[in-house]
């Protein structure tokens, strides 16, 4: 079975002005597509977004799904914490991310700011914060999870 870590990076939701909804729908939905996963770690943003990367990392998940903290406001840093820890960028995850936001109309979709890519044989992707943006993510990488871990472990690619 394969496990994941999810990382709810809100200052918001960390000091808890609301409830943390995106990343209870991240943890749900990896339990339904079979993988080990605790509940959300909830942190502010900036520096504790990346300390929560590094423990992620250094525990040798297979997956960890960040959302929040990749809009353009002045505390989303979610981008910038994640890259430097990445060995690999996977730049069409972003955009396919992305694309289902701007097709329904919802311009601010094209402002997500989100980086995904390979630290070690962990795949990391930043997803929006928003319950909307991460059903759409949620849509978008249910086809293509198993397979990208497959190939970050040296699979073959289908014939």
């Amino acid at each position: 079975m394969p496990d994941a870590v999810v990382i709810t990076c809100s200052t918001r939701a960390a000091s808890g002005v609301y409830p943390d909804t995106s990343g209870q729908l991240l943890a749900s939905a990896l339990r339904e597509w079979g993988f080990a996963v605790a509940e959300p770690v909830v942190v502010a943003d900036g520096a504790p977004v990346g300390e929560a990367l590094r423990a992620a990392l250094a525990s040798g998940v297979d997956l960890v799904l960040t959302t929040g903290g990749t809009g353009l406001n002045p505390t989303d840093r979610t981008p910038e914490e994640t890259a430097p820890l990445l060995d690999r960028l996977v730049p069409g995850i972003p955009e396919a991310l992305r694309a289902p936001g701007v097709a329904k109309g919802i311009p601010g979709a094209m402002l997500s700011r989100g980086v995904a890519g390979v630290a070690d044989r962990t795949l990391v992707i930043n997803l929006p914060g928003s319950s909307g943006g991460v059903k759409d993510a949620l849509a978008v990488l249910a086809p293509v999870i198993a397979h990208a871990l497959d190939q970050i472990r040296g699979g073959d690619h289908p014939r």
